[in-house]
């Protein structure tokens, strides 16, 4: 064997142990980051865990009525996000206990009898008219941060501890109207119930008739 011969198989098995040196590397990365986000992972579950034992004495929250115990819707329903439950006024500080935590989209409705929160990704929730604080706009809640006013959060009672829930309505516009009926509902200032079949937004079609 000639010696440009040898120094081509030798330049040869240098690159191949180069090759096998970056993909040795790589793995090593690959799995020291995925032990990382696995810690990562397993802390928030026992944080989640650990407070879900703390919250264990929040009792239930109330199951909404059915018929005419419901009572009358006050104004349209509001659809859109549910961001979670938390301490009133502790935003970060969320409640996992009875699923309160859990976001999801959201139907909620208000007649003069309470508040009614139902999520189809989580069991819903009632808040009788008597265990209602008040309503006010916030940029977060439940660790979500929306530019200024962005959020309906509602505050309540739930046996000794008071909480706010934070909804957004896929209309945000919707939230002024939230925010006062609720407010006057506490005050008992009920408003005037919403017009039997008002849907919260007219539709587009129905509009466009409307104009020609």
């Amino acid at each position: 064997m000639n010696s440009s011969t040898g120094t081509t198989l030798l330049l040869a098995a240098e690159k191949k142990s180069a090759e096998v040196s970056d993909w040795g590397q790589y793995l090593l990365w690959t799995g020291i980051f995925a032990v990382l986000i696995g810690g990562v992972y397993v802390l928030m579950w026992r944080a989640w865990k650990k407070r879900g034992r703390r919250q264990a004495d929040l009792p239930a929250p109330a199951t909404a009525p059915d018929g005419p115990d419901a009572g009358t819707p006050l104004l349209p329903p509001l659809t859109g996000r549910y961001f979670g439950t938390t301490m009133a006024g502790r935003w970060l500080e969320r409640v996992v206990a009875h699923g309160l935590g859990t976001r999801s989209a959201v139907d909620a409705t208000l007649t003069e009898k309470g508040l009614r929160v139902d999520r189809p990704a989580a069991a819903g929730f009632y808040v009788p008219a008597a265990d209602l604080v008040e309503a006010r706009y916030e940029k977060a809640a439940a660790g979500k941060v929306l530019p200024e006013g962005g959020l309906l959060v509602v505050t309540w009672r739930l046996g000794d501890t008071l909480l706010d829930s934070g909804l957004r309505s896929d209309h945000v516009a919707d939230h002024d109207a939230w925010v006062d009926a609720v407010n006057r509902l506490v005050a008992g200032d009920v408003p005037a119930a919403a017009p039997a079949g008002q849907a919260a937004h007219p539709n587009v079609n129905d509009q466009e008739g409307t104009r020609q």
